[in-house]
Order: structure tokens, then sequence, then C-alpha cells
């Protein structure tokens, strides 16, 4: 074969002291945070910022994260993080078919992993945050506090709990069967002895099948299931090849995945001289809530904040952190200003899921499920026709949806225009497919509460 799964390399790390948590504390922290990746550290390091005591529990909170983060470059501008991209590209293409592309005016970046952790280990550090390298076993709460018992041995008393620990969900409840959706990809950083992308445009979308051909087989497979290459070039002879299924339910088999990149890039006559690092991505999306509200707070996938209609997080996840973050200062610091008996952990918890999920983001997320549930009903063909109308839109609709930018109304105003914009094929496969979507969209929302 020409892509094997590279053997796993040593993880790198920082290399920070990073201060540890003292098990002889007196008192219970105001917050643990249960996970290490960017979510849980964004919050970790807002809260102690407001001077309130945080402990961070991660196995291996020195460890760079694995998987490569893509961005629009607005949003990460958005969120004061540009220093934190380490390639960025003027636009980004998308391949209908062999014949018919399109261009997207919105700059792209790559998210240098190693320095946004470092960015946010050192104000986490600067801030006072704790740190434990262990996992945790179990979350015990009563009336006033909640008990984290860890693998290692210690166990730590806290006002609040955070359940950063991405799609794991270590610690969030849920009360109906989670049934996503599941985008899965295989990924490589190469050096290559060339390929055929213009270096100022990062291939967002190359939905061609004609490395396909001859191979019945695997056509019908990728007629039915079909996935996709995402390209980041860095040089003419570096650059980051991901093949991706969208969303299907269940996955698509990561082999055969790799088996689509590999004919893929021979077809493209991408040669591979070496891999630098390789990464597997399976991401749920979509699927039920987690019980809202809840004591163990929830932030990332925890809190089902992955977009159900493409698989985004990250920028979604980060701009969350401050809504997570101020919740909590302000709820903890309401509850000690007042002598009232009535702010206790229950209803401290219920306030900031409220502030995480209101019912406008709730309304929204139920649009991307109905994006989602019909996107799993698309082969090849109509998934084709989809983009090909979804990117003749608006900037500002196309571009607000993938960034969750619109809401409700902005969301209707948004699945007029697309509908209006899709050949008439395409209106007939909406109609046919998504309707039964529609209905339970339609009931969701009348039935969401605040």
């Amino acid at each position: 074969m020409l892509l094997e799964l590279v053997p796993e390399r040593k993880k790198e790390s920082l290399s920070y002291e990073l201060p540890l948590f003292n098990p002889s504390r007196k008192g219970p922290l105001d917050l643990v945070v249960v996970g290490g990746g960017p979510a849980g550290l964004a919050v970790a390091a807002r809260v102690s910022a407001a001077g309130l005591s945080v402990c961070c529990i991660d196995p291996c909170p020195l460890s760079i994260w694995p998987n490569n983060y893509g961005v629009w470059v607005d949003e990460f501008e958005a969120l004061d993080l540009l220093d934190c991209l380490d390639h960025t590209w003027a636009s980004a293409v998308v391949y209908i078919d062999d014949g018919v592309k399109k261009f997207l005016q919105r700059p792209y970046g790559r998210v240098n992993r190693k320095r946004l952790k470092a960015k946010m280990t050192e104000q986490c550090i600067a801030n006072g945050v704790q740190f434990l390298a262990t996992k945790v076993k179990n979350v015990v709460h009563d009336r006033e506090k909640s008990r984290v018992a860890c693998e290692d041995g210690t166990c730590l008393e806290s006002a609040l709990v955070l359940d950063a620990t991405g799609f794991s969900k270590c610690l969030v409840q849920y009360d109906q069967p989670f049934n996503p959706g599941y985008q899965v990809a295989y990924g490589i950083v190469a050096e290559v002895d060339s390929h055929p992308f213009d270096l100022d445009k990062m291939v967002f979308m190359d939905w061609r099948d004609s490395h396909l051909a001859g191979n019945p087989e695997m056509i019908r497979g990728n007629k039915k299931l079909p996935t996709f290459l995402y390209a980041m070039p860095f040089s003419s002879t570096k650059i980051f090849l991901e093949e991706t299924s969208l969303v299907a339910r269940p996955g698509v088999p990561l082999k055969e995945i790799q088996k689509r990149m590999e004919v893929r890039l021979r077809h493209l006559g991408i040669h591979v001289k070496s891999i630098e690092e390789d990464e597997v991505c399976v991401i749920p999306m979509g699927g039920v809530l987690p019980v809202i509200p809840q004591r163990v707070l929830g932030i990332g996938g925890t809190a089902g904040l992955v977009h159900p209609s493409t698989g985004y997080m990250v920028a979604r996840t980060l701009a969350a952190a401050p809504v997570v973050a101020d919740a909590i200062v302000r709820q903890l610091g309401s509850s000690r200003s007042s002598s009232s008996v009535t702010h206790l952990p229950d209803d401290l918890s219920a306030e900031v899921w409220a502030d995480l999920w209101p019912i406008e983001r709730k309304r929204q997320r139920e649009f991307f499920c109905f994006g989602m549930d019909i996107l799993l009903k698309l082969d090849l063909y109509a998934t084709r026709r989809f983009f090909s109308a979804f990117f003749d839109l608006e900037p500002r609709l196309w571009q607000g949806f993938l960034s969750s930018r619109l809401y409700l109304p902005e969301l209707v105003a948004f699945g007029l225009s697309l509908f209006a914009h899709a050949p008439a094929k395409s209106r007939l496969e909406i109609m046919a497919k998504g309707t039964p979507a529609l209905v339970t969209m339609v009931n969701n929302l009348i039935t969401t509460k605040s």
C-alpha cells in the first residue's frame, strides 16, 4: 500500500514547569476542569484570570494536540489568535467535478498547535492554574460541592466541575440514546515530489471521482457514500492531504477512506516521499444534546458544540469558552456576595448551561441538524449539486452558515436562497429526502424551551 498508518511517534510536548495541585490544600477549589484541550485551557485561563482557584486535570498536560486544525482567518482574528496561525492562504477552492470549480474569496489558515497550546498554557500558569497529570475516575456531588476522584488516588473538592474531555464525554450525562452521524477522515503531512495545487489556495473540497475510473466497486461505494479531498499546500513539495467523509451513519470505514486516498493521489501524480505525521479523525456530528441543565458543566464536544452539518468545532468552541468562563465567574461571584442560601452548585450550574445554550442557539442547532439529515441522504451527484448551489449563495450566507453566525430568521432566509439557487433536480431531491427531517426540525423547534 502507498499509505499505511505511521507507527506512533513519541508525542511532542511543551517544556514548561507546571504548578502542580497540592493535595494538602484546605477547602474546595472554585473550578476543576477535566481535559486539557483548547476548550478546557481557554476556560481555565479566563476563570483563573478573575482570581478564582482552578485545577486542570489531564493525563498529559504538556503534550501537543495530535490533529491539524484548519480555520477561516476571520474567525481567529475575532478571537485575537492570528499569532497562532502558521500558514494562511488568500482563498480556497472547491472542485465540484472535473468541469466545475468554485473559488472562495475567504482567507484560510492552519493552526500552529504548539503555539496555541503554549499561549494558553502560559496564560494558565500566569493566572495560578494548578495541574494534575492523571485521569478522573468519577465525580460525586453533594449539596454544596463536588468530589472528583482520580486514578492516581487524588481526590479534589470543587464548587463546579467542567467536562472538557471532547468526544469521550467522560462526565456529562445523557437521558436519550446518542445517535450522531460521523465525519471520518485520514490525513497526512507529507513530503512529495510535486503536487498540482496552487500554493495561494487551499483545497476546501475536491469531489472529483475520475481517479476511480476502471474500478466499478469503488465507484459504486463512492457514489453511495462519497468522500472528498481536503488539502493545504505549504510549498511545492510539502502538503497536508486528507480524505474525508463529510457525514455518514454509520461512519465510512477508515480502511476504505485510505484506499480512496491512495487511488486519488496516484491519479493526481502525487508521489509521497515521506510522511511527517498522520492523523485519524472520527467526529460525532449532531445527535441529542446532553441533559441541560446538569451539575457537571460541558464545553466543546461534551456540550454538543460540534457543527452538525460540517464537523467544525475549534473556532466555535474557543468562541464559547469566554461565555462559559464569564458565566462561572459571575455565578460564583454572586454566590459569595449574597447571604442567600439559594446559590447552590445546582443553581449555579443551571445558569452556566443557560448562558451556553440560550434558546436561539438551540434553534440554530436544530436547523444545522436538519442540514445534516439531508446530507446523510445524498449520494455523490446530489452532494455535488448541493454544494454547487451552496457556494453560489451570497458570501454572507454560506460564510455565516459555516461559522455558526446565522440564527433562525437568517437561517430560514439561507434555506430559501439555497432552494432558489439549486437546480430543479436538487429541489426535488431536497423535498423528497428532506421532508421527514423538516417535519422533525419543526416539531423540535416548537417544543424547544429556553
